[in-house]
């Protein structure tokens, strides 16, 4: 039978319904999904050593011939031993095996073996526990060589994903290699097929690392090439010319009770620059909690609004979606303009408390609303504009690639004023996630990057204290005092539901032992992901209203809920969070007058630990933490591709900084000599696929 890529592993030999069932549980389906299960790490176990030269506590690699194999009974008859005798000219050396009385038929006396494993000194003598074992023959799987570890799931072992790994790694010749010639030969790398089988058994180092590069270059190839189509195809699609009025914007700005700052100044006029242009906007506004992004999105809507455009503000949750109507309805109070708000579960606009929902569609499709803000309720089929010319969405890395599309492409082609050629509104997103510059390039490379790097003068720095277990008592009696006088608590906790393998506080855990034991007289709430939609609302409604004292959550808190009343942020586990999410949690706090608090619980002995700790006690400029991050922890941990909006990155980082440049260099290349691909009809497909694959996210 011939192997394809597209062959079922059920075509494999040795590959029943269970196990069937166990690797789809990997994903694993075809050849082509095995093939593309690439190992996260490797043991080297080319090193071979004298059995005289064993060491306890040393992972070690032997080769020897079983002089003896046999299963015995533990004393207490609750385990099966499997003990070999291993000899090679230098000596002897036990091997012991726990609960695999199989192995007395898989290894006979006189067998000659590859063995790896720790040698350890205790009641069973000096030996090897448990070590890794494979009979020498003319080529080795899982001795003698760099070997594959992958992730596994329950009852699939490592010697079995090798061994199919194995069976199927022939057909990685049928790879068809879809990166244009030229750039393989101008960045030396190897063919695609050379690399597949290299990543999974590599002949030497130099090869593991070839083959890394080259899966890696084409994972982040084809996420840049997409941005950068994306530019082109913006290029060529008509958008509404809004010229900026400065009278009116000026005029505006005068009326503001507060000063703008040079940042929010210089981003409002690159957003209003390129509102002007009769090409889509695309733009990434950046800036840390409280920097003041609202009102520069809010000047442009008002100047949209001027030339008769309306906008749209789209927000993750309901909470945050009223929060900006209720600011930006405050800010426009005076200027005539029209608000409205459309949530699952409300309508109403800034002249009337609650309109119907059909009665809300009905004045956006009539032009009788200038601004609309709302939730994923904005994108659905019923909302027509009469006349949209902004889109912009806040944390806009938490809505996926085709959400923000759809809401930019279909509105525009729902636009009930009847035009020969639909045009493309602006897009301005939004986001609260200190990014660093040459890292936003690669994860928003489609975007242009406006950044507010400074605060507004006047607001109050949080104070920020490390507690260690000792000075708990201590911080809760500060606590009580908070919420005598009124305040509000956070409290985050690094996991939902109790875990006694971690050994850190949960969620609700943490609830019941406040509520029982620290805060008896306390409303205490929670907020976790697990929640349905419609009851976090309720429960981050009940904390902004004020009925909820202390709100014990998970990371789930740290985008979406402004409750200037809340005056003390502690965070459990500390250490368990990287610097930008620590900081993204302290804005949660001193969003008012009151002096604001972040506590940092933590119990770790680790200095590395401490340290990164201390950055932030030491540093309120999100930038600069994001920066420090990088350091400390890498972008893989910093920006998952879930909160990006980037599709999983298999084998690729974001740390991966010189192949980003060269993949940046190569798509640049390519894309001067032929937007449409089609010189590269290999490429053209590869990358038309990878578009659909987002858009079944």
């Amino acid at each position: 039978m011939v192997r394809t890529l597209k062959s079922t592993i059920s075509s494999l030999p040795g590959i029943g319904v269970t196990i069937q069932k166990r690797l789809l549980k990997l994903g694993l389906r075809t050849i082509q999904d095995v093939l593309a299960y690439y190992p996260k790490r490797y043991d080297d176990f080319r090193t071979i050593v004298s059995i005289a030269s064993l060491q306890p506590g040393v992972r070690s690699h032997i080769k020897g011939t079983i002089n003896v194999i046999e299963n015995h009974r533990s004393p207490r008859r609750k385990m099966m031993i499997t003990e070999a005798l291993i000899s090679d000219e230098t000596g002897s050396v036990k091997a012991v095996w726990f609960n695999q009385p199989f192995l007395t038929k898989q290894l006979n006396q006189g067998d000659e073996v590859f063995l790896a494993g720790k040698a350890e000194m205790n009641e069973y003598g000096f030996h090897l526990t448990a070590p890794t074992f494979e009979k020498a023959k003319a080529e080795q799987t899982h001795t003698a060589r760099i070997v594959p570890l992958y992730s596994l799931t329950e009852n699939i072992t490592a010697k079995q994903l090798r061994y199919l790994i194995k069976i199927v790694l022939p057909v990685a010749n049928t790879i068809k290699d879809w990166l244009p010639d030229e750039i393989v030969a101008s960045y030396h790398m190897d063919p695609l097929a050379t690399a597949v089988q290299h990543v999974h058994f590599p002949p030497d180092g130099n090869a593991l690392n070839q083959a890394r590069d080259r899966l890696k270059f084409n994972e982040l190839f084809l996420i840049l090439l997409r941005a950068a189509l994306n530019r082109e195809q913006l290029k060529k699609e008509p958008a509404p010319t809004i010229p900026t009025n400065e009278h009116r914007i000026k005029a505006f700005v005068a009326s503001l009770p507060f000063t703008l700052t040079d940042p929010q100044k210089k981003t409002a006029w690159e957003v209003l620059t390129d509102m002007r242009k009769n090409r889509p906007m695309n733009r990434l506004l950046e800036g840390d909690v409280g920097s003041g992004k609202t009102i520069v999105a809010t000047l442009a809507m008002i100047n949209a609004a001027d030339s008769g455009w309306q906008s749209t503000l789209m927000a993750p949750t309901e909470i945050l979606a009223e929060q900006h109507f209720n600011t930006i309805s405050r800010l426009v109070k005076t200027s005539g303009l029209t608000i409205g708000l459309l949530t699952g579960s409300t309508a109403k606009t800034s002249h009337t408390e609650h309109v119907t929902k059909s009665a809300l569609r009905s004045m956006l499709a009539t032009g009788k609303i200038d601004i609309v803000i709302g939730t994923h309720a904005l994108i659905q089929d019923a909302v027509q504009f009469h006349k949209l010319g902004l889109v912009i969405t806040d944390e806009q890395h938490r809505f996926g690639v085709a959400q923000r599309k759809k809401l930019a492409k279909a509105s525009a082609l729902k636009t009930s004023v009847p035009v020969e050629t639909p045009l493309t509104p602006h897009l301005l997103s939004m986001t609260a996630t200190p990014i660093p510059r040459t890292l936003a390039l690669t994860l928003y490379g489609d975007l242009d990057l406006s950044i507010i790097d400074t605060l507004p003068p006047g607001r109050k720095p949080i104070i920020t204290k490390i507690i260690i277990p000792q000075k708990r008592k201590e911080t809760y009696d500060f606590i009580r005092q908070e919420m005598n006088s009124g305040r509000q608590i956070f409290v985050v906790c690094p996991l939902i539901d109790p875990s006694d393998t971690l050994g850190v506080k949960s969620v609700k855990q943490e609830a019941e032992r406040l509520s029982q034991e620290v805060f008896p007289d306390a409303s205490i709430g929670i907020l976790h992901g697990k929640l349905g939609p419609k009851r976090k609302e309720q429960v981050m409604r009940q904390m902004a209203d004020g009925k909820i004292n202390i709100l014990c959550a998970t990371a789930v808190v740290e985008v979406g809920i402004d409750v200037p009343n809340a005056s003390v942020m502690v965070i459990e586990g500390a250490e368990r969070f990287g610097l930008a999410q620590l900081h993204q949690f302290r804005g949660r706090v001193g969003r008012a007058e009151h002096q604001s608090y972040t506590f940092l619980f933590t119990e770790t002995e680790s200095q590395k630990s401490i340290d990164r700790l201390h950055a932030l006690v030491d540093s309120t400029n999100g930038f600069e933490l994001a920066e420090k991050d990088l350091e400390f922890r890498g972008p893989g941990d910093m920006y998952g591709t879930k909160q990006t909006g980037l599709p999983p990155l298999k084998i690729a980082t974001l740390a991966d900084s010189l192949i980003i440049k060269q993949a940046r260099e190569a798509v640049g290349s390519l894309v001067q000599k032929d937007p449409t691909l089609d010189r590269w009809p290999l490429l053209k497909k590869k990358a038309e696929h990878f578009e659909r694959s987002l858009h079944l996210e």
